[in-house]
Order: C-alpha cells, then structure tokens, then sequence
C-alpha cells in the first residue's frame, strides 16, 4: 500500500481544474466541463470583490472533531469566527454523544516580532498547554497564512512535540492565500487527519477472535457504509440517510463531521464509502481506496426526488440490493407525492435563483422544478467535474443561466435586479444583501433543518411556500435600506469583469 501522504494538500486549480470565473448556460459550462474544464480553471476577473478562505473553511470540519482541541496558529483574528459556532458546535457534538465537550479553540497569537523571529516557541506553548490543561485525543494545528509566509515548519515541530504530549498531534496547512478556490479547504482538513488519524487497528485480532467471532466481523464489515457527512448537514438529515439504507439491511457510519478520533478507525471496516458531496470528500476517499481498497461512491447529492432515487440505487447496485431499493423508493415516492400536492398548486409557474455550493444548488433545482417552479439562474461557487452527474437531474439544464463565483456579490446583485425572480434560495452568508431585493428568501442549507432525503424535499416545500406568503420583513428592508451597490452597476452587464481563459 502506498501510504505516503503531501505535507499540504494541492490546489483544486491544478488538481482537478476547478474554475471560479463563468457566465452563460449550464450546456456551456458543461461542455468545459466535459473538456476537461482547463480553459475554465484559466478564467479569471478584471476585478475581484472577495473570496472565500480555506483557512476557515478547514476550521468547518477541525471544529467539529469530538475529544479535540484546535490551535490556531497565526495571529489572534484569524480563526476568530470559530466564536460564533462555539454554541451549535456543542449541542450537535452532544447529538451524537452526550458527554461531549463543546468546542476548545487556542490561539498561537503571533504578533510582529512573531513575523521576524518565526512562532515556533509561541506554538509549542501553546501546544503543551493544551495538552496539560484539556486532555484531548488530538490536538489539532491549524496554520494560517502567516506562519507560512516566514517558513514555519509546523509538521516538524509538531513531529519534535509528539513525544512530550499525551494527545495525538495532527498539522493542518491550510493558508488562506493556497488557493481561490476555498473548497481546497476540505482536503487541506482531510489531509491532516490522513497524516495522523486514519490509522487501522493493530493486527490483535486474529490472535484473540474465534472463527464465529470473525465470521461475524467480516459479514457486518460487508453490509456496512461509511456517510461522508458535511457541515452544513443537520442530525435529522443524517437520520433519514440513516433511515433509507437501513431499509435496504445497511449498517451506516457517518463522518468526519462531529466524529471523534476513534471514527476515523473503525471506519476502515466498511464495505463502502459513499460521498454526500463530491465537493468535500473525493480527495480522502481516493485515499483510503488506493491504501486500504476500500471502494468508494461519488455521483450525486441526495436532495431532491431524483437524486434521492439516483443515491439509493447506486448502494443498492453495489450490494445487490436492487429489488428491496425499487421497492423503497416507490413507497417513499408515493407518500413524498402526495404530501407535495398542496404545496405544487401554490408553487406552479414561480420563478426561482438559487445560488451556493455548486452541487447543492443543482440539486436543489431539482427539487424546484419537482415543484413546478421555473430556475431562472443559479450560481456556484465553483465548478468541477462533480457538477456533470447533477447536470442530468434537471429538465431543460442545457438552457439555464449560470454564474460561477466564489462569493463576488456585485455579480448576484446584478443578475438578480435584471431577472426578478419570484423567490432566491441562497446560501447562508448571501442572505444579507439578497434581502434587500425585497424578495422571498429560503437559506440553501441549515445545520438545524432537514434537507435531505424525501423528508427534506417535503420539509422544504413546505417552508418555501410558507415565506412566499409572508416576506414583509424583505419588502420592508428594500424599502427602508439602500441598494448594496451604485445604480450605475446594474445597467452593465453582470459578467463584465470575467475574463475567459
């Protein structure tokens, strides 16, 4: 088995040609897609308003890791937003296991004299801190841009720490400055834990096992599957994933999200993985096949009846299940149908824009055209091979608008002014400047609230059609607050600044 492992993971510049710069149609944007996406990933702007950082984004997963602390090393600010998670992170860690600790975040609080005589000494400290003071199972390093910047060698150090601390040391380079395109982060997350976390237990158990315990061992492994969850997930979408495979006699392991260090291991028991989003996973599921041949599952996102169906009989084929999958799907089918019936005579004919994680989005346009609803624009962060299963889910995908942007609210602001759509479902973050069009507004995702599954579609038509009825708190903020940008904007094109590569 190959088990050597980068210090840093790649850009998905170079390592799967992701673009951030695009404006036309989905059949466009497919067809670079199909091309190998080089010209897209060459793409840039003119002008450039914000991007989003992997250093944050990597805290998404880091944060989330049960019996773990994470030091953040750099300057006090960054990282600071983990404040705001504190909370949640908690209560959901609690979901799964009811001792849990919140979350424990440090900082290494580098400062200018930091800059020039390197943060060495100010990590380890802090590092020896940790340890001493909350007993985790890993401590995990998070390096910002500018301990990068002056040279830090955060992976020795903590390789020269290792034997002075009771906990696991895991590095994780992630600097903000790598890459833009901010998916990165997920396998800047996951390459850390590949460094110092996935581990198979040690080789005690042909030793110790009788031939019916290991019997027994090896036919759960076969009908077990590993969930790759994501953060914006809730523990009710978790469950109803749950529920479905468990109707196909499937035993589920859900991860990395609000795993502790132990998940990572017995996860290499497992007859399959399957990707919730290939956005975030397919850099450490092609890991764990080529070094424990593990095989693995990424095609589609399972929101929207379509996918959902699609989802479920790709496990089924692996296990050969496909009769009891049929079987399921047409009852779920069934009761979903007539739970939608009310809420498609309310919905027919709106018009929707629907902008975020570029999988979720086209997944989601599924669930609106279901619904009976019209896409007149989506938007992703960026685009990827991981788009093109997603594209056969949606009817007439070849005509619709699309915008890819990491962040870059002029451009939305804009297209939203000239199409006027009935609705916007937006990922959280955008919701902010959306609002002020004086337009319905559903979050793409919440951490609360389910979404997947044929419980979510249901539970998302009911929700959007209950703010389409009641969006006085948007009217009244158009009314009451200036546009985000100058009126001058809204006359030029929204793609101006894009530069084809």
């Amino acid at each position: 088995m190959n088990h050597t492992i980068e210090t840093s993971a790649p850009a998905r510049e170079e390592r799967l040609h992701a673009g951030i710069a695009f404006g036309g149609t989905c059949g466009e944007l497919k067809c670079s897609l199909n091309q190998g996406g080089t010209c897209l990933s060459a793409s840039n702007r003119s002008f450039t308003e914000t991007y989003g950082c992997q250093f944050t984004l990597s805290l998404g997963i880091l944060n989330t890791l049960r019996n773990a602390v994470v030091i953040m090393h750099g300057p006090i600010g960054c990282g600071f937003c983990s404040t705001n998670t504190i909370g949640t992170g908690k209560s959901y860690k609690r979901l799964r296991d009811p001792n849990a600790a919140g979350t424990i975040w440090l900082s290494s609080n580098m400062d200018e004299n930091d800059v020039i005589g390197g943060g060495e000494a100010k990590l380890k400290e802090a590092v020896l801190f940790a340890d001493r003071e909350y007993r985790p199972e890993i401590i995990v390093v998070v390096s910002s841009c500018v301990p990068a910047l002056i040279g830090d060698d955060v992976d020795t150090i903590l390789e020269n720490l290792q034997g002075d601390t009771a906990a696991t040391l895991v590095a994780c380079n992630c600097e903000g400055f790598k890459t833009k395109v901010m998916a990165t982060a997920y396998d800047a997350a996951y390459n850390g834990i590949m460094k110092s976390v996935t581990e198979p237990y040690g080789e005690w158990r042909p030793l110790t096992e009788s031939d019916q315990d290991k019997a027994d061992r090896e036919y759960r492994i076969s009908r077990t599957v590993n969930v790759f969850n994501v953060g914006s997930m809730s523990r009710t979408d978790e469950l109803e994933l749950q529920r479905l495979l468990n109707a196909l006699d499937l035993n589920v392991n859900f991860l990395p999200c609000y795993s502790a260090p132990d998940d990572f291991k017995t996860s290499l028991e497992a007859a399959l993985n399957v990707s919730i989003c290939g956005t975030h996973d397919d850099y450490y599921l092609k890991y764990l096949k080529e070094n424990f041949g593990i095989p693995y599952l990424i095609d589609t996102i399972p929101i929207g009846k379509k996918n959902i169906a699609r989802w479920l009989r790709k496990i089924a084929a692996f296990f050969h299940e496909e009769e009891r999958a049929e079987a399921l799907i047409a009852i779920e089918e069934a009761a979903l149908e007539e739970g939608l019936a009310p809420f498609r005579e309310e919905l027919k004919d709106k018009r929707v824009y629907i902008g975020g994680g570029e999988v979720r989005v086209l997944a989601t346009a599924s669930i609106a055209q279901d619904l009976g609803m019209e896409i007149v624009g989506l938007k992703g962060h960026h685009a990827d091979e991981f788009l093109l299963p997603l594209f056969e889910t949606l009817e007439n995908a070849e005509n619709i608008p699309i915008n890819i942007a990491t962040q870059h609210p002029f451009e939305q602001a804009n297209i939203i002014q000239r199409i006027k759509p009935d609705a916007i479902i937006i990922h959280t973050g955008g919701n902010s400047i959306s609002a002020k069009h004086g337009l319905p507004l559903l979050p793409l995702f919440s951490a609360s609230i389910n979404y997947l599954g044929y419980s979510g579609e249901y539970e998302m038509a009911r929700r959007l059609n209950r703010i389409m009825k009641n969006p006085s708190l948007n009217r009244h903020l158009s009314q009451n607050c200036p546009k985000p940008f100058r009126q001058s904007w809204y006359q030029e094109e929204p793609f101006k600044y894009i530069k084809e590569g």
